[in-house]
């Protein structure tokens, strides 16, 4: 089942946000609605929508009036790409974490503004666009280098790999 398929049967999500460099987080296995961040800062996991298809990412989190603190989105792309976003009908501000292939960010724009039409370049070709909300990765203290956990990423290659569920 792809990204797409499985976010329609998600549904409704309720998120948990771990922070801390103790936090347990059980297995390693991945699943499509979560994704985990680690770093010298300590531990996070936000519950996500994927945008994995063309569609879904020029729809992304626009007219939504607000997110849940411990909520993002994951947008995906089938190869590693130079991407830019903007925030044309987006009311909520956002801070995209941009990701490589191996699940390392490499670029943060903190604090993206509603409504603004100014493009939002990545500084290097990436495979995922971590979006959450506006302020948090410098409240948590995320930074570049922080690695992500998640299932988009290749397990062969991923910094911190998904583990099989067998």
């Amino acid at each position: 089942m792809g990204f797409s398929a499985a976010r329609r049967w998600i549904g409704c999500l309720t998120a948990v946000l771990t922070i801390g460099a103790g936090a347990a987080y059980g297995d390693a296995t991945c699943a499509i609605d979560k994704i985990d961040l680690q770093g010298s800062w300590g531990k996070a996991q936000f519950t996500i929508e994927v945008a994995d298809d063309a569609q879904e990412r020029g729809v992304g989190l626009m007219n939504r009036p607000s997110m849940a603190r411990s909520a993002g989105m994951l947008f995906i792309y089938e190869e590693v790409s130079d991407v830019a976003f903007w925030m044309e009908n987006t009311l909520i501000p956002l801070d995209m974490l941009f990701i490589d292939e191996t699940g390392v960010i490499t670029d943060i724009h903190e604090n993206a503004i509603p409504l603004d039409r100014t493009t939002i370049p990545a500084d290097f070709p990436v495979l995922g666009v971590l979006e959450i909300n506006g302020g948090l990765s410098a409240q948590l203290g995320i930074n570049v280098g922080t690695k992500v956990r998640h299932g988009a990423f290749d397990p062969a290659t991923a910094a911190w790999p998904c583990e099989s569920a067998n």
